[in-house]
């Protein structure tokens, strides 16, 4: 089954003097730079209304792209018996708790062993809707609530209700760093200039706001509440990298270990052990796509993260009065 891909948006000013393909890349980040150059060659690029086949083609800012391709099925997922932490299904949806080191979607280093595979294997009807329903993703050590669509018509009313900014997800997270109130954060997010693996924020990307307040604060670290009111890849990650408050444990933005003067043993081994971002999807709250009616689920934090939580305090007390 193809999916079709349409997109319209004016090229940033920031990329006056940039190749199409580059442009693009920056502008689209979910896309590779060589599909990207494929549909261009292929006529599926539109620039100022004009149809553009050559990827070298510079680009000035301000003019308006228009992208109408499509994307086939290169290969056929199987169904494969991997748990679920259903929290909640019908006919049209359901909702899952993803644990740690689960990959959400096949690609390049996980061809399977997947949520979609799992999904699949659970409600063999979704080999029918695109992506098996999944209309957002988390990343492969972010645990939570993910919802999943059965049906096309409900794949399609989420998608929109996405784009519209009408599903509330909130997470939970411990950051590096004393912070001492509460904030948005509101810079683009964009394909890393060097780094393939890495988002980062770049002037030439999409838009991009995450809001957070503090729930707790320990001697060098704080957990934090957030809101995403977009959902780019790695969004709170790197937004937090960026305001100089990476996620402990997190493994691309700077969340090594920082442990604070005279920490106690098991905090240190356990700041040394975590090997992912402590980062928890613990609440998602929408309008059912089919029925309408509002629904909002919470998932309680997995052990590790409790656990970190609960040395932080521990080191806290202890270390009352003390110098960080």
């Amino acid at each position: 089954m193809a999916e079709i891909i349409q997109h319209q948006e004016i090229v940033p000013e920031e990329c006056l003097g940039k190749r199409l393909d580059q442009a693009l890349a920056e502008m689209f980040p979910d896309y590779s730079r060589s599909r990207i150059k494929e549909w261009i060659l292929a006529g599926n690029v539109q620039v100022d209304n004009k149809v553009v086949t050559k990827a070298r083609e510079k680009v000035f800012g301000g003019e308006q792209v228009n992208i109408d391709a499509e994307i086939e099925a290169e290969v056929r997922f199987e169904p494969q018996d991997i748990p679920l932490n259903i929290v909640y299904e019908d006919d049209d949806i359901l909702v899952i708790n993803k644990p740690a080191d689960l990959v959400v979607h096949p690609g390049a280093g996980n061809p399977d062993g997947t949520v979609l595979n799992a999904l699949l294997h659970h409600c063999p009807e979704l080999e029918v809707v695109p992506r098996a329903g999944i209309v957002h993703r988390l990343d492969k050590d972010t645990t939570g609530l993910m919802v999943v669509a059965k049906t096309i018509a409900a794949q399609t009313n989420l998608v929109e209700a996405l784009q519209a900014r009408e599903i509330t997800r909130e997470y939970e997270a411990v950051a590096n760093g004393i912070m001492t109130a509460g904030g948005s954060v509101d810079e683009p997010i964009g394909r890393h200039s060097t780094k393939r693996t890495h988002m980062a924020v770049t002037i030439s990307g999409r838009p991009s706001v995450t809001h957070y307040r503090v729930m707790e604060k320990f001697r060098l670290h704080t957990r934090l509440r957030l809101r995403l009111e977009t959902g780019r890849t790695h969004q709170i990650r790197v937004h937090m990298a960026h305001i100089a408050h990476p996620l402990v444990g997190d493994p691309l933005y700077g969340g090594r270990p920082r442990p604070p003067k005279n920490a106690t043993p098991e905090l240190l081994q356990y700041l040394r052990s975590f090997k992912r971002q402590a980062l928890h999807a613990a609440m998602l709250s929408l309008y059912h796509p089919i029925t309408g009616e509002l629904m909002t689920w919470h998932a309680e934090l997995p052990d590790d993260f409790v656990e970190l939580v609960d040395l932080l305090k521990a080191d806290t007390k202890l270390n009352a009065g003390d110098e960080f």
